[in-house]
């Protein structure tokens, strides 16, 4: 599989949020957008999400041998069925339902045997859910939060991963926790989009990109954060 994002642009009244965003991805991969605080990270994942609708571009993800075999084209953008199929969504904020559990909120994502059957053998496992499926919501750590919601948004097992800085101001553990499930993730061939500023985060991309002033340029990451910050 190979995803395209090809022109993708973004204007609030007079303001250019985004502008002629451009990059792909085959399976395996995980490619990282880096920039400021409002640089225009989550309003790209949105877009790709179907949250936010875009002013121009496309979101391409083909499915054939080839890029050129269009038969195996599909539009993400407008098609929304094939898009709630291939992408699962993990934004900054909590996308769960406060006042119920862990298990009740899985059960709006999972089958009561998907869910037992992830708990044991799969991602919901991995990830430790089962350590608090009885703790509600509003009494979770920011750590269990994020690790229910992962997991709730690839109970369709999508090939495609967004996610807006997933371990932000969390515990090592919890870091650790989400770090092996995504390197997992992609070694089943698995696509990862990721905003980041995390140094675990960024060991797990192989390609990196910097959103400034609403342009995305390539960028090479080796490992010096002073360089990565002169950048930014």
């Amino acid at each position: 599989m190979k995803i395209e994002i090809c022109g993708i642009s973004k204007r609030y009244g007079k303001k250019t949020v985004l502008r002629d965003i451009s990059f792909s991805a085959e399976s395996g991969k995980c490619i990282g957008i880096l920039g400021g605080n409002g640089c225009g990270k989550s309003t790209l994942l949105s877009i790709l999400a179907g949250i936010q609708k875009c002013d121009g571009g496309s979101f391409t993800c083909y499915n054939g041998e080839s890029v050129n075999d269009n038969s195996a084209s599909i539009d993400l953008l407008r098609d929304t069925v094939a898009r709630s199929n291939l992408i699962g969504y993990v934004p900054q904020g909590t996308p769960l339902i406060e006042e119920l559990t862990a298990k009740d909120n899985l059960s709006l994502w999972y089958t009561k045997e998907d869910m037992k059957h992830e708990l044991e053998f799969g991602v919901l496992g991995m990830l430790g859910i089962g350590e608090f499926l009885k703790t509600t919501v509003s009494k979770m750590s920011g750590g269990m939060k994020k690790r229910l919601s992962i997991g709730c948004s690839v109970s369709k097992k999508p090939p495609v991963l967004l996610l807006d800085e997933p371990m932000a101001a969390l515990d090592l553990v919890c870091k650790k926790s989400i770090s092996e499930y995504l390197n997992h993730y992609k070694a089943s061939g698995g696509i990862i989009i990721i905003s980041t500023h995390d140094v675990i985060e960024l060991g797990l991309c192989d390609e990196w990109y910097i959103m400034k002033n609403g342009v995305l340029t390539p960028f090479c990451y080796t490992g010096d954060i002073d360089e990565l910050v002169k950048n930014l």
